[in-house]
């Protein structure tokens, strides 16, 4: 599985986000294309500790834990997949803004290359460097893919 540690998935994600339009049409789910981009948001802030979820219930935390290698290996996700309820974008986005938005979190993940440790998933938990960069480059491939890009 390609990493967003890596420089080369790193520019890669980079371009295909820039092709990206207000005229992009989903393939599967509800999201439009702004939400979408907002939603790819998430994980990445998680990640930089810029947003905090709560931790699900036990029984959540256990299921999750039978789950936790599909977020980062090579087996592409499914579509219509069910998300967590504080990852469910459902207001009107404003595009130009959430690509920007999305453009400058990519580069505030990937340039934390060098950093070994980091803090806790509140539903996964304990990931390695490796498993991060993993795990962000699949989700934003997923939603990407969702918009033929």
């Amino acid at each position: 599985m390609k990493s967003l540690f890596n420089s080369e998935t790193y520019l890669e994600i980079n371009r295909r986000l820039e092709t990206i339009s207000k005229n992009s049409n989903r393939k599967w789910g509800k999201m439009q294309v702004a939400q979408m981009l907002h939603h790819c948001q998430k994980p990445l802030s998680i990640a930089l500790e810029k947003e905090q979820i709560e931790k699900p219930p036990f029984y959540m935390r256990v299921l999750a834990k039978f789950i936790k290698s599909s977020m980062y290996n090579d087996k592409a996700w499914k579509q219509n997949l069910p998300t967590a309820k504080e990852l469910k974008i459902t207001s009107p986005k404003n595009f130009d803004v959430e690509k920007e938005n999305l453009f400058r979190l990519i580069k505030e993940f990937h340039v934390k290359n060098s950093q070994e440790q980091w803090t806790p998933h509140p539903i996964f938990g304990s990931f390695t460097k490796d498993q991060w960069g993993k795990m962000q480059y699949k989700h934003l491939d997923h939603h990407f893919r969702q918009f033929g890009i």
